[in-house]
């Protein structure tokens, strides 16, 4: 099991220098990469001094760490981090991202306003908005980052693919949680009492019509109701007064309102039991050292003035893993099988042919367990484990040793027998030695041919895996196209419900589609003919491309 990550308090993940210039802290990358463990990534946005970074404290089980402050000025810059053992997913990391507030009248510029924005959105799996006093039009006009975030990201890197990306938003984006503070009205609608999450959705419907103030009032709704899968809302009373909200994070609860008390542990408790954990499109769980990589590639394309696009950075982290994924496989089989035949020789080659053959398997499910994004099977195509793993028998002169011990021993005492025996006898056993090479041989391409069909086998194994997944995830894709299919019906949006409907209609096909795919098997060739150990572990590593997201459109 990996050990739990240790981090006292936040560090800077991503520094906003001078409000001008975004760049990765070094250090905070160092730490995700050595959490091997699948993240659930939290982060929270919204306007400064809204308490967001209250919030985050809870999150990790604490009243203090980000730095929540106490005058008008924003206490945060750029986007701070907190990786913490999960409280209620074992083995798993909770990774804590509190950003900068949005539209800080000290900066001057806000340009950079909307890449925190878009950053929060890419790297985590549940974004959390944080305003005060109520939903209405102010607070959307808060939330007009939203609506750029089709000119912020890409999710394919080719053009020709970027008409139509709508039924991928969902796929890719993280949940959407609403917190609003300092909360005083009541939740009631036409008399009737409704819960946080009819008030939200209530505040999300569209309106009908197509003059431009109109468009203007939908499209932050559109976009929340498009882009994010799910959506949840949570109402806060004020904590306590406004005296002693200036020392917030040193009250005990005793001090603060009791409603406040219980309204943060619902939150709490909806995050730690239902949020998310970050997964690629295809359901990989993404580690924290993949989540370190994914911000590095994301900031990078930022500071080199284009737009982050979600494919490339996923082939990216894809051809990371491939090449992580044969070094812990060689490791692996290096590790074991070295230290096997070292320290306890084997006495005949059938027993180290059994040996290799367990280590071999076990090396093999440590590849497929780790690599991913490989629908055509480039990597494991190229891979051959077989060669790249025989190739370090062939290196390794202790283990050549070990094969040959028995065979020098037998070789002696056939010189010995030839000398005492005569020329008709030696004769009989020269033709049982060539019958025990040539019953070697076989025995050694029939190995082989085994060791290739068990590395087929295990291929075939990987993609049923990735196949039935895939259809998990356009179930649940469709389900939530259908809810949003629903709201457009009701709302009168023909238009909308037309697009969905042919959105919907294309997941189902690929469902059948995938219900009925074949597991290509790989191309046995003649194994007479195969040279083990020619890769000498050496692999070629294909990269594809991708497109962008088109503007919302009614």
């Amino acid at each position: 099991m990996a050990p739990e990550i240790a981090m006292p308090l936040p560090v800077c993940l991503i520094e906003n220098r001078d409000g001008q210039e975004l760049v990765i802290n070094k250090d905070a990358a160092q730490i995700l990469s050595d959490i091997t463990q699948p993240v659930v990534v939290v982060a929270i946005v919204g306007k400064y001094r809204t308490g967001k970074s209250y919030l985050m404290n809870k999150l990790a089980g604490r009243s203090d760490g980000f730095a929540l402050g106490s005058t008008i000025q924003s206490k945060t810059k750029g986007i701070w981090m907190w990786c913490v053992p999960h409280p209620s997913k074992p083995g798993h990391t909770l990774v804590l991202l509190d950003t900068e507030g949005l539209g800080d009248v000290e900066k001057g510029d806000s340009r950079n306003d909307t890449w925190i924005f878009s950053l929060a959105v890419l790297l985590s799996s549940n974004l959390v908005f944080n305003s005060m006093g109520t939903i209405d039009q102010q607070a959307m006009e808060q939330l007009h980052y939203v609506t750029e975030l089709t000119k912020r990201i890409r999710l394919k890197s080719s053009p020709a693919e970027a008409e139509d990306e709508s039924a991928e938003f969902k796929r890719i984006f993280p949940s959407f949680t609403w917190c609003v503070r300092d909360f005083t009205l009541i939740l009631e609608q036409d008399g009737k009492e409704v819960t946080e999450d009819e008030y939200l959705m209530n505040a999300l419907k569209l309106k009908p019509g197509s003059r431009k103030v109109i468009k203007d009032y939908n499209l932050p709704r559109q976009c929340i109701i498009s882009f994010f899968h799910s959506h949840k809302c949570f109402v806060f009373d004020r904590p306590a007064s406004k005296r002693k909200l200036q020392r917030l994070e040193e009250l005990p609860e005793s001090e603060l309102e009791e409603e406040f008390v219980e309204q943060t542990q619902r939150f709490c408790t909806y995050v730690f039991e239902d949020g998310r954990v970050k997964t690629l499109a295809g359901g990989h769980l993404i580690s924290g050292k993949l989540l370190g990589h994914l911000a590095v590639t994301y900031v990078e394309a930022i500071r080199s003035g284009s737009v982050p696009c979600m494919e490339n950075a996923v082939l990216a982290l894809a051809e990371i893993e491939y090449a992580g994924a044969v070094e812990d496989a060689l490791f692996k089989y290096e590790a074991e099988m070295g230290q096997r035949v070292t320290k306890f020789p084997t006495e005949t080659q059938e027993e180290f042919l059994y040996l290799h053959r367990e280590w071999e398997e076990a090396a093999l499910k440590v590849f497929f367990g780790r690599s991913f994004k490989d629908e055509n099977q480039k990597y494991q195509h190229q891979l051959k484990a077989l060669e790249v793993l025989q190739g370090f028998l062939l290196d390794k002169k202790p283990i050549e040793d070990a094969i040959m011990q028995a065979d020098n021993t037998l070789t002696q005492k056939e010189k010995e027998i030839a000398e005492q025996r005569s020329q008709a006898e030696a004769a009989e056993r020269d033709r049982q030695i060539l019958q025990e090479n040539n019953g070697r041989l076989e025995q050694l391409m029939e190995d082989e041919k085994r060791s290739y069909e068990q590395h087929e086998k295990m291929l075939s194994e990987k993609m049923e895996e990735e196949r039935r997944r895939m259809i998990r995830e356009n179930d649940w894709l469709i389900e939530q196209k259908l809810k949003e299919h629903k709201a457009s019906l009701i709302a009168g949006f023909k238009q909308r419900t037309d697009v969905l409907e042919r959105e919907i209609q294309g997941l189902r096909n690929q469902k059948g589609r995938d219900d009925k795919r074949q597991i290509s098997k790989l191309p046995v060739g003649p194994i007479q003919n195969r040279t083990p150990g020619n890769s000498n572990g050496k692999v070629q590593l294909c990269m594809s491309s991708g497109s962008a997201l088109p503007h919302v459109r009614e």
